[in-house]
């Protein structure tokens, strides 16, 4: 039996936690850390796992999961 091309998935969690002073301020480093992601996934520089993530000054904030899978469909 021959199976047509997959259809990719992508699953993407993310889990960051940040203390501020004010919530403007968590709001920003929280935006420009979520920024900085999306870039770096545009690029596609993650491989499926749990990858730790760190703010602008390196210190941790969190994790990002990313998980691709591919589904098959019969002809």
């Amino acid at each position: 039996m021959e199976f047509e091309e997959g259809t990719l998935h992508l699953q993407c969690d993310v889990e960051l936690e940040f203390v501020g002073p004010t919530v403007a301020v968590v709001n920003k480093w929280a935006a420009d850390t979520l920024r900085k992601l999306a870039d770096r996934i545009e690029q596609n520089e993650f491989d499926s796992a749990w990858h730790d993530v760190t703010d602008n000054v390196g210190k941790p904030v969190g994790k990002l999961y990313v998980d691709y899978s591919e589904t098959f469909e019969e002809p």
